[in-house]
């Protein structure tokens, strides 16, 4: 019997993922992804400011239904996540080994904490209100109230070495507080951010919530940075000289900025990235004989 003829491999095609659906690049470009030891790897969408552009309109369309559902709500969404990434670990162990450089038992234990993550995420969605909210004491027959809500459409910046545990990190507690997110994936090691949309759209994430971009940060963050319709930017993954840019640019409408600066993405996490992105709204209640309408500021 003659021998069969060798089997092709089918490479996988990565693309953008934007309001739920999986575009390739508008500009129809591509660059080639590399391994620690410089083996391709694959060809990653190299993202567009229309594709940036696109991105924005898909959060904000999003925002209202997101920032509207229940924390309760929030928190199943985020955990269904995890269990998602579970059932699909051994992928993105070769994925974050491949783009790391890691052993295949420490890019496993990287997965394992960026799965653990969405899990601390999850149960923060209907109690972190409880810890930056409540009850003010005031002088005077009312009741001052304060509240935490989302501050919007936030830009991500992803980290350029931590492919998928700080990707993670800097993701869930965006929108485990009611934000949406375009997030501009690791310029060197993108695949396990735009595997991650995958995994995104087949959890009743809604679409639109997450967005992930790939290609050249400085070209992507710019448009980003200056857009009007972005609330807050989060520069994690620039540079000194970029995030020096990109500041200014987010001045000219008062943006809300986390700005660049080493982190452990293993340390425990703690609520300041829960908090980076919500604003306080107080609200006053006459009591007594003052009358039953109230005012919010």
């Amino acid at each position: 019997m003659s021998d069969s003829p060798a089997r092709l491999s089918v490479f996988k095609t990565y693309k953008l993922y934007v309001g739920g659906k999986f575009p390739r690049s508008e500009s129809g470009r591509v660059y080639e992804v590399t391994d620690s030891k410089g083996k391709w790897l694959a060809n990653a969408p190299l993202s567009s400011r229309k594709d940036a552009r696109d991105a924005v309109v898909a959060a904000r369309k999003a925002f209202g239904g997101w920032s509207g559902a229940t924390a309760y709500n929030r928190g199943q969404i985020l955990y269904r996540v995890a269990e998602m990434l579970e059932g699909r670990k051994d992928q993105f162990v070769r994925e974050v080994a491949e783009a790391e450089g890691l052993s295949k038992s420490k890019a496993a234990a990287v997965v394992d904490a960026a799965i653990d993550r969405w899990v601390w995420y999850a149960g923060w969605t209907d109690k972190i209100g409880q810890v930056v909210g409540g009850a003010n004491p005031v002088a005077g027959p009312f009741f001052n109230l304060s509240t935490p809500e989302p501050t919007g459409v936030v830009t991500v910046l992803a980290p350029q070495e931590s492919s998928f545990l700080g990707l993670v990190s800097v993701i869930a507690p965006v929108i485990a507080t009611g934000n949406t997110v375009v997030v501009v994936a690791s310029e060197k090691a993108p695949l396990p951010a735009l595997s991650l949309g995958e995994v995104l759209a087949t959890s009743d994430l809604p679409g639109g919530v997450v967005n992930v971009l790939s290609g050249r940060t400085a070209e992507i963050a710019a448009p980003l940075a200056a857009h009007q319709d972005v609330n807050a930017i989060d520069l994690t993954g620039a540079d000194a000289d970029l995030a020096r840019e990109l500041e200014i640019a987010a001045a000219d409408n008062l943006k809300r900025v986390v700005r660049a600066k080493a982190v452990d993405f293993t340390a425990d996490p703690g609520t300041e990235r829960l908090t980076a992105f919500l604003e306080t709204k107080t609200v006053w209640h006459p009591t007594g004989s003052l009358g039953a309408s109230g005012s919010a500021y």
